[in-house]
């Protein structure tokens, strides 16, 4: 007897289902496709109901409608884990400051940087983040990302981080990509909170944080990330923050190891953090320390590449230590304002010396679990979500091998065609 199906999608020439056995690919393997040749997927009620080669499971599903994918590559599509996609303003001028020599953190301690988006983040409405952030979701889903983490970070205080989160709220009803709030009320010290730095901490931990757990209406799990960094936040504030964090529920993630190592890799291991993203500069034995753990590494190649710097997230040397490793765009309007995946991906090929196959697991199936969402999404296992991409190139390896441009043919989200 047949299976019904909604959707099958038949004839590809490279089927990836990103096999996740019980969590995110790690170490040696890193990098399993979960190849089929030929390949063919059934979709029924927004989930993947069966995959094969084409001859297989055409002589098993009934389908309502079918497409031939001859040609093609048909995979996953792209979990972005670490973005800053809600904010106003942009800072254009900022990047002609670094061309003339000036670095981020001396931006920063200007008053520019993260500040100068906060200026314009605090003026502008619920209304005005939300269409902003719509035309960046357009692009994002154009280049075949379907599930998008969103930061604060941007208001600072409780009112704004709580318009922020209002935002994102709105965003994720109105918009096909879903959005996973993470909130970062520790990304700077405000202006007038400066030299009082463990008071604006205070404000985190008694007042933000409780007022952001009362207020999530998501349906998404909830992050708190922190910017552990000299010159934002210093190791023992981190810890205060996130300890907090976790006490009200929060799942954990940290930003570490950017410019300087002030052990904030470590403490995401210690405190079991889903994430610890950035790592340019972690050391050897926090390397190793994240290996034997369950905290993944998310590396943002297109950060150094957007800053001009020349050091990258050792992702070698976190897979050979047996981690999990993801990717991630970073998009925010100051160092990385790059809404594409692929262009990642072509990143990590040649500044991280990942595989094409390696750097595909890592913006798909080990991306979702840095969201907390790998059982759900990131694969097209039996089960899974029916986040599809169809990629006008023969094999996937064109992902790493081009970029600057889109080869994203459609999109299809929770079963539907939203990209054609």
């Amino acid at each position: 007897m047949a299976h019904k199906a909604d959707l099958l999608i038949h004839s590809a020439a490279q089927l990836l289902t990103l096999p996740s056995p019980g969590g995110p690919q790690r170490g040696a393997a890193t990098g399993d496709l979960g190849l089929i040749e030929n390949g063919a997927i059934a979709l029924r009620d927004g989930r993947v109901l069966m995959t094969g080669p084409s001859a297989s499971v055409r002589a098993r599903v009934e389908a309502a409608q079918e497409m031939d994918a001859s040609g093609q590559v048909v995979m996953p599509g792209f979990v972005d884990p670490h973005t800053h996609v809600v904010f106003a303003g942009q800072r254009a001028d900022e990047f002609e400051q670094r061309i003339a020599g000036a670095t981020y953190m001396e931006i920063m301690a200007a008053g520019g940087g993260i500040m100068s988006t906060v200026r314009a983040t605090r003026q502008a409405t619920v209304d005005d983040l939300v269409a902003q952030t719509l035309r960046r979701l357009d692009t994002m889903l154009a280049h075949g990302t379907t599930t998008v983490e969103a930061k604060t970070g941007y208001g600072l205080n409780v009112a704004d981080e709580l318009k922020m989160l209002e935002a994102i709220r709105r965003l994720n009803a109105a918009h096909p990509v879903d959005l996973v709030p993470t909130f970062l009320g520790a990304h700077a010290i405000p202006t007038e909170y400066q030299h009082r730095a463990d008071a604006f901490v205070d404000l985190v931990v008694e007042e933000m944080l409780p007022a952001v757990a009362l207020s999530n209406e998501a349906t998404r799990p909830c992050f708190c990330d922190v910017f552990c960094e000299q010159g934002a936040f210093s190791l023992a504030q981190s810890r205060r923050i996130l300890e907090r964090a976790r006490e009200l529920g929060f799942g954990l993630k940290i930003h570490a190891d950017e410019f300087k190592p002030l052990g904030g890799t470590a403490l995401a291991v210690e405190l079991g953090a889903v994430s610890a993203d950035h790592l340019v500069c972690t050391p050897p034995q926090e390397i190793e320390a994240l290996g034997r753990s369950a905290t993944i590494a998310v590396a943002l190649p297109g950060t150094p590449f957007g800053l001009g710097h020349h050091a990258y997230t050792p992702a070698r040397a976190i897979i050979e230590a047996g981690g999990a490793l993801a990717l991630a765009t970073d998009l925010n309007p100051g160092t990385c304002y790059c809404e594409s995946m692929q262009f990642m991906i072509a990143l990590a090929c040649r500044t991280m010396r990942l595989t094409p196959a390696e750097a595909i697991a890592a913006a798909t199936v080990n991306s979702a679990h840095a969201v907390g969402m790998g059982q759900v999404i990131g694969s097209l296992e039996p089960g899974a979500q029916a986040d599809v991409l169809i990629l006008g190139v023969p094999t996937c390896q064109h992902l790493g091998y081009r970029f600057g441009s889109n080869v994203v043919n459609k999109v299809i989200k929770r079963g539907q065609v939203v990209v054609a």
